[in-house]
């Protein structure tokens, strides 16, 4: 088995001084075009890597930022990771990822892991029930931090959410304007703040619009739950002719099983999603959705950690993006009975 190559190595294959190496592979100092270039061949021709744990013990600064979040497979989640990773890289940072399944025992042994292997900050959405002792870790390790989605109330971390409320108040009111008399909430069953507030602009846009009590209903925010949930809600309320749902995926499960019953989105029912995955446009027939662009919304997250990192003592940053009512082919005036 070869050795591992060190840096004298790459210098003498090279023909330049450690110290000159050393500045190529950290992309520091005044070095011409051409040694960099020599420096960089040889690493390339003898598979050196820079020791990133010693590099960020000489300098403090680690370039690597751990990631936890919940369902990794949803296409939501996936966008972000792959908005936060492109900027990340372009950056010169590196994005490693892990899924907490919105286990707060098994995120706390995630953030720990990312303490112990020295991660640079850390980007996270707070599982349900996170206790106080999670938050009072990451201040301990003075560690950079950056919630999403679900905000802390137990620490004055760096934030960005949805105007969930106001997302799905608009939603409601469209499907109104349109005609829809019995509108139901579709999709969700976990206690947190996010699901909260979402049903909270649903109801009161029903109250507002004097539309009679509110039809909430519980299902995994996926395909084949929102099938399920769907055929439910026709057999036991025939009269709803629209559905306001937690996230695009159950909102597509749903127009799938409407599709298996003869019927038609848009047609007898109207269904508006929220998310704006990629999957929507592709829907067939195309999904009305709230869009918050999750690709954008990953690179939003990636700016404000690396500002945090960059400057650690500067106020704390809150911010709720808006999101944007896309019109697609799921909804459309209700039949004439």
């Amino acid at each position: 088995m070869s050795k591992k190559p060190k840096l004298e190595t790459v210098a003498k294959e090279a023909g330049v001084s450690v110290a000159t190496a050393s500045q190529v592979m950290r992309g520091a100092g005044r070095i011409s075009e051409l040694t960099r270039k020599k420096v960089r061949l040889a690493a390339k021709k003898l598979n050196y890597v820079p020791d990133g744990r010693a590099a960020a013990m000489r300098s403090g600064e680690n370039r690597e930022i751990g990631l936890s979040i919940h369902k990794i497979a949803n296409p939501f989640n996936a966008e972000i990771i792959s908005g936060a990773s492109d900027l990340f890289e372009s950056e010169g940072y590196l994005l490693s990822v892990l899924d907490a399944r919105d286990d707060a025992e098994r995120q706390r042994n995630q953030l720990e892991a990312f303490i112990r292997s020295t991660r640079g900050g850390v980007l996270w959405v707070p599982a349900e029930d996170t206790p106080k002792s999670t938050f009072e870790l990451l201040t301990t390790h003075q560690l950079p931090s950056v919630t999403f989605l679900r905000r802390s109330e137990f620490a004055d971390l760096d934030h960005i959410g949805i105007e969930n409320a106001k997302a799905t108040a608009e939603a409601t009111h469209h499907l109104a304007e349109l005609g829809h008399r019995r509108i139901a909430f579709l999709g969700g069953t976990a206690r947190v703040a996010v699901r909260s507030e979402r049903i909270e602009g649903y109801t009161s846009a029903l109250a507002q619009l004097g539309l009679g009590a509110p039809i909430v209903w519980d299902c995994e925010d996926g395909r084949v739950a929102g099938m399920q949930a769907m055929d439910e809600i026709r057999r036991q309320h025939p009269d709803v002719t629209a559905l306001v749902c937690n996230g695009d995926m159950v909102a597509i499960g749903a127009c799938l099983a409407l599709q298996r019953r003869g019927e038609m989105p848009g047609r007898e029912v109207s269904v508006v999603g929220f998310d704006d995955i990629q999957d929507a446009e592709l829907a067939v027939p195309p999904l009305t959705t709230m869009a918050v662009s999750p690709y954008m919304l990953g690179r939003k997250l990636a700016r404000v950690m690396l500002e945090r990192i960059r400057e650690p003592d500067m106020p704390i940053t809150v911010s709720h993006v808006p999101a944007r009512m896309v019109l697609r082919e799921t909804t459309k005036p209700p039949m004439q009975r």
